[in-house]
């Protein structure tokens, strides 16, 4: 193992009073300082050291940090810093035995205290440097969030959210500046929030209500695959709520996995594909302009605005793509090239789905299921509809669902 060269410190707002001892000794001793206005404020200046403001964007201070690797670096950051914190972002460019990490108790920690609300049954959210939209799945009836703020605006901005979202009796909490002097809370409901924004550094905390009586369901989109279809903007080229299940049962979406969406039409199997867990990614590829507008609208309104959209057709909207653990061919299997590229730049171990409802496609996943082996499934669908004064089956054409395994070797 390395020997530590990087101490990054949690320091909360009562300063160095608040550090323990060997995080205090760690600052006393320092010859290199770095960390942001705030926190460098915060320590009085000494003769000899040097001290080191982070860069905006954060990724701009690497150089300097690279330049001095080896050499004893005391890194100030808020309070936990592996969890939303400078921490967690250089642990990926240094390994563990480079870094002493020395923290406090989070914002989250102290926020939940505050509270009183058990930190396991409340989701830790940030707004931080991150869309804002990304919080959008946790909005369901009775949820508790914890949510660290971009700036004083962020709490009227998730308070219009919860509006729109059919939220407006949610309880919003305010909590600045906690565990300083100038700790502050403010309270309110979402449809009727006026506070005046305060200060920058807060943590809204959101107990979310529709206002329902108790034992009525409230408002809200549930994260399981299956999403109803008018829940996305779409000009037809939709894979319907019912094949959507199965789709994503098939492809079975793991934290951390990337899915390609090829032909991805409204782009509801990546959007429902990210809502299964906040660690999953997509690409939808798609070729016309008005429906990458509707994957762009679908994304944002579902809560999964890091979805990628990548213009152009497949094969060739394909090259140049990180390699897939997963693959919807929504449309164009019977293209030149389209499955032979995904299979390729699929990872072993991945999983292919397709659908096909024309004769022609149907005859191709037969041909693949042959050469390449998996399953073949027969969708045959029928929904009620009226006719005249009587109750019918409609019926779509019928699908059939291809789905195979890449081999481990």
């Amino acid at each position: 193992m390395n020997t530590p060269w990087l101490t990054i410190i949690g320091i909360g707002e009562d300063g160095l009073d608040g550090l323990g001892h060997e995080a205090r000794a760690a600052v006393d001793s320092a010859t290199v300082l770095m960390g942001g206005r705030r926190h460098l404020a915060m320590v009085p200046e000494r003769p000899g050291v040097e001290r080191l403001f982070w860069a905006m964007p954060f990724s701009d201070s690497y150089a300097a940090l690279d330049a001095r690797r080896g050499t004893p670096v005391c890194l100030l950051t808020s309070a936990d810093p592996m969890l939303f914190g400078a921490g967690a972002t250089l642990s990926r460019r240094y390994s563990a035995g480079e870094m002493r990490v020395l923290p406090q108790a989070s914002s989250f920690s102290l926020a939940a205290g505050r509270m009183g609300w058990a930190l396991q049954d409340t989701a830790c959210l940030t707004v931080h440097g991150r869309p804002v939209e990304n919080i959008l799945p946790w909005f369901t009836e009775g949820a508790r969030l914890l949510v660290l703020s971009e700036n004083a605006g962020s709490p009227a901005t998730i308070a219009r959210l919860l509006c729109h979202c059919g939220f407006a009796e949610s309880r919003l909490t305010v909590l600045e500046h906690m565990g300083g002097e100038r700790e502050n809370r403010l309270e309110g409901r979402a449809g009727t929030w006026n506070a005046a924004p305060g200060a920058d550094l807060n943590v809204l905390a959101i107990a979310v209500s529709s206002g329902a009586p108790d034992g009525v369901v409230g408002a809200g989109l549930s994260r399981m695959p299956g999403l109803p279809d008018d829940a996305f903007q779409h000009d037809g080229q939709l894979t319907k709520q019912d094949v959507r299940a199965m789709v994503l049962g098939r492809l079975a979406p793991r934290p951390g996995e990337l899915l390609w969406d090829v032909g991805a039409g409204s782009g509801s199997v990546g959007i429902e594909w990210m809502r299964c867990h906040p660690a999953c990614r997509a690409i939808a590829v798609e070729a016309r302009d008005e429906r990458r507008a509707n994957i762009d609208a679908n994304r944002r309104a579902l809560g999964v605005p890091a979805l990628e959209i990548a213009a152009g057709s497949a094969p060739a909207a394909l090259k140049n793509l990180p390699p897939p653990d997963a693959v919807f061919i929504g449309g164009g299997l019977t293209g030149p090239g389209v499955f032979e590229t995904c299979w390729d730049a699929l990872k072993p171990g991945g999983r292919l789905v397709a659908t096909a409802v024309t004769l022609q496609t149907e005859a191709r996943v037969l041909a693949l299921k042959d050469s390449h082996g998996g399953s073949l499934v027969r969708i045959a669908l029928a929904r009620d509809d009226r006719l005249g004064g009587f109750d019918v089956w409609r019926a779509p054409c019928p699908l059939t669902l291809y789905a195979v395994q890449k081999p481990l070797a």
